[in-house]
């Protein structure tokens, strides 16, 4: 459906309507729709042709960013709905709807963006002009029109769907599916909005956790403002309980800033003591950043208290990008792994978490895990663990080679392509030859020792990823959990299965752990499957309102915000 600058007709409900806009001349120069609602101001031939010619150029050189060339066709449809009018202008002024948009890019910056990305520095000046000068010339007005409608396509898409193409760094979001047809948009929700602001609140996606994302920057924009940006100390050894340490003035307002320490709590700043109320405000922070909650004053928890709450506002930035990546809707409750938080959350249909457990995530060197959306399709009982070429070449088959036993032990047995025993040892050299080639493969048994656990849960991705229970129960008990080799391990299985089933009755908490502990594999398929999202966010928070910041353990935040950083200078 194209875009067209329409007029709203107000019944009992709000209720846009469509029609070709007739090249009517109205005084003074206003083309007006049958009700005679102002629409866009026509402008003359001349004006026209400047019009045109700056649409089809591409680019508006008043601007911070000149060059429009990205959305260009967008910017074409547009006028061309308007009958090459100005929407954004009446009586010769900027309409309200253009003025309140304007606002919007001047507080862009309390929605994670930055201002000048939209011209945020340019308006005061350009509307300082509109009052000195009631009738300005209509070159200008093109200008400030056009400038307008770039300036609020460019917000609406970052809004909506991010900065940056999530393509870039490999993850697997398809953006474009989100994407809004601007033209459309402007014509037919904010050109006559009777509440821009309102229009606005509707492109942020629409997650909970977003808006408390967006809250929490509110708090450390302001924390980023009025503090200090004094640090801490970092002793020599760490300081335990009833301990000595001469940043505890340091120490008692950061925490009260954080929220970690009662504004009311009784501390002696004037002390060295480090004793409660401390030590319990000490391990809230720990607790809220990812550390072992020891509630020690070591190099760890040190470090991130001096963290400076502008990189945490820039951190926060970062996390609401990738939320405008995410898909924003879903036919069934997705289940979420967030990587950095090494946590699995299960969401009801209002996005609350009505589930959620630690995960074990692919190491940071060599076996990232990937950053994807899929559906789980299927859970499979006491599954067998066909092993990974790169991971048997690499890893199983020298270790075997060194260790024969290890075939027993370990319930390995050697497979052909087609998946059929051909061996259940390796004395053979022949078989070991051919298990270094590739030829053969490494299959584990269903079992206690099996690498995936009892329960596989099956997400078909590009990637070769899926959740899956584990063995090594002590892996969950570690504050730092990427230990795996890009698939994701869950803490509780068996209550992830309870959920994922929830659909078949039949499938009851005894009957889960009796196919858990059956002889035999049994694969579940779904019916409706799951949306899984395997995200990358370095800060979270909870419905409590708690913000947790985590360690940017791949790197990912450094890569964006570089990129971020590279488009500001364009």
């Amino acid at each position: 459906m194209r875009a067209s600058c329409l007029g709203l007709v107000h019944t009992a409900s709000l209720i846009f309507i469509l029609f070709c806009i007739e090249n009517i001349q109205v005084h003074p120069s206003i083309a007006a729709d049958n009700n005679s609602q102002l629409v866009a101001q026509s402008i003359s031939a001349a004006g026209q042709t400047q019009l045109r010619s700056t649409v089809q150029r591409g680019e508006l050189a008043s601007m911070l960013r000149p060059s429009f060339f990205q959305i260009q066709r967008q910017v074409q449809e547009f006028y061309a709905s308007c009958q090459y009018g100005l929407p954004w202008i009446r009586n010769s002024q900027p309409t309200p709807q253009a003025r309140a948009l304007i606002q919007a890019f001047a507080n862009a910056q309390s929605r994670g963006l930055r201002p000048g990305d939209y011209d945020g520095p340019q308006w005061t000046a350009r509307l300082s002009n509109f009052d000195r000068n009631p009738q300005l010339p209509e070159s200008v007005l093109v200008e400030f029109d056009v400038a307008v409608t770039v300036a609020a396509m460019r917000y609406l898409s970052d809004l909506h769907t991010g900065r940056v193409n999530p393509r870039l760094f490999h993850f697997g979001f398809d953006v474009d599916r989100g994407r809004y047809d601007l033209a459309q948009f402007l014509g037919e929700r904010l050109v006559n909005a009777s509440d821009t602001v309102a229009v606005l609140q509707t492109v942020d996606p629409p997650f909970p956790g977003y808006q408390r994302t967006l809250a929490a920057l509110h708090t450390y924009q302001q924390l980023a403002t009025t503090d200090t940006g004094e640090s801490l100390g970092v002793p020599k050894k760490p300081v335990a309980p009833e301990g000595s340490y001469d940043g505890i003035s340091r120490l008692t307002r950061l925490l009260t800033l954080e929220g970690d320490l009662p504004s009311n709590a009784a501390t002696q700043t004037e002390s060295t003591l480090y004793a409660e109320p401390l030590v319990s405000a000490v391990k809230r922070f720990q607790a809220r950043h990812g550390l072992d909650e020891n509630g020690q004053i070591d190099a760890p928890t040190v470090r991130e208290l001096n963290v400076p709450f502008r990189e945490r506002v820039e951190q926060l930035e970062v996390v609401l990008e990738r939320w405008r990546w995410v898909p924003h809707e879903f036919a069934r409750p997705p289940v979420v792994v967030n990587i950095p938080e090494f946590r699995l959350h299960v969401n009801d249909q209002q996005y609350h978490w009505v589930l959620s457990m630690r995960v074990v995530v692919g190491k940071a060197y060599r076996h990232q895990t990937p950053v994807f959306a899929s559906e789980m399709k299927y859970v499979t009982f006491r599954p067998d663990w066909n092993v990974p070429a790169a991971i048997q070449r690499d890893e199983i088959v020298p270790e075997l080679a060194k260790h024969p036993e290890d075939m027993q032990k370990k319930d390995y047995e050697v497979v052909d392509r087609s998946g059929k025993v051909v061996a259940q040892d390796i004395s053979n050299p022949e078989i070991l030859e051919q298990l270094r080639s590739g030829k053969l493969g490494i299959r584990q048994r269903p079992g206690a020792n099996n690498s995936l656990g009892r329960i596989k849960f099956g997400i078909p991705n590009d990637y070769g990823i899926y959740l899956h229970g584990t063995p090594a129960q002590e892996l969950f008990a570690k504050s730092r959990r990427d230990f795996s080799h890009g698939c994701i391990r869950v803490e509780d299985p068996a209550g992830l299965a309870a959920w994922v089933l929830r659909d078949k009755p039949e499938w009851t908490p005894d009957r889960i752990r009796e196919a858990m502990d059956a002889d035999r594999s049994v694969t579940v398929k779904l019916e409706n499957p799951i949306p899984v999202l395997i995200i990358y966010g370095t800060a979270v928070v909870s419905e409590d309102q708690q913000v947790y910041f985590f360690r940017d353990i791949y790197g990912h935040d450094a890569a964006l915000e570089k990129v971020l950083a590279a488009q500001a200078h364009e």
